[in-house]
């Protein structure tokens, strides 16, 4: 801490001051904080990549899976698994290539569908999921209020 302080004595014409050893680090906090915040406001908005106009629910929230597939389906009957569009009759195939996970199961399936949808095109999709050992399977809703 004394390195910053001049030389007793007289300071003559082509003396100088000693550098300072210490680091400032007061911006670098600021910035850290900053981008602290930036991902917590952020990082929600990351795992639904597919807009999707969910049924509601007055089920209670399950906690998040680090190892998941999300298969969404849309309006207008286009299936997304995770957030790769999937043509007419790939959705088995791309089921088939999914490998089991780190423990030897298979992943968790999260399953978004759109409200508009007609119910036997959700069930053909839960069936493909099931079909290809994907038993556990979550369904994505927003919260209600009021009971049905």
């Amino acid at each position: 801490m004394a390195m910053g302080l001049a030389r007793s004595g007289k300071r003559g014409r082509g003396s100088r001051r000693t550098p300072m050893a210490e680091i400032n680090v007061t911006p670098l906090v600021d910035v850290m904080l900053v981008l602290l915040i930036i991902f917590m406001v952020t990082a929600p908005m990351l795992t639904a990549g597919v807009p999707v106009d969910l049924p509601d629910s007055r089920a209670n929230a399950l906690p998040q899976e680090p190892e998941q597939i999300t298969v969404s389906i849309v309006g207008d009957g286009t299936i997304y698994l995770d957030e790769a569009a999937l043509a007419p009759g790939e959705l088995p195939d791309r089921l088939a290539n999914i490998g089991p996970g780190p423990d030897g199961n298979p992943p968790q399936v999260t399953l978004r569908a759109d409200r508009t949808l007609d119910y036997g095109r959700v069930m053909a999709v839960m069936g493909e999921l099931n079909r290809a050992g994907f038993n556990q399977i979550q369904l994505v809703t927003h919260g209600s209020v009021s009971a049905p």
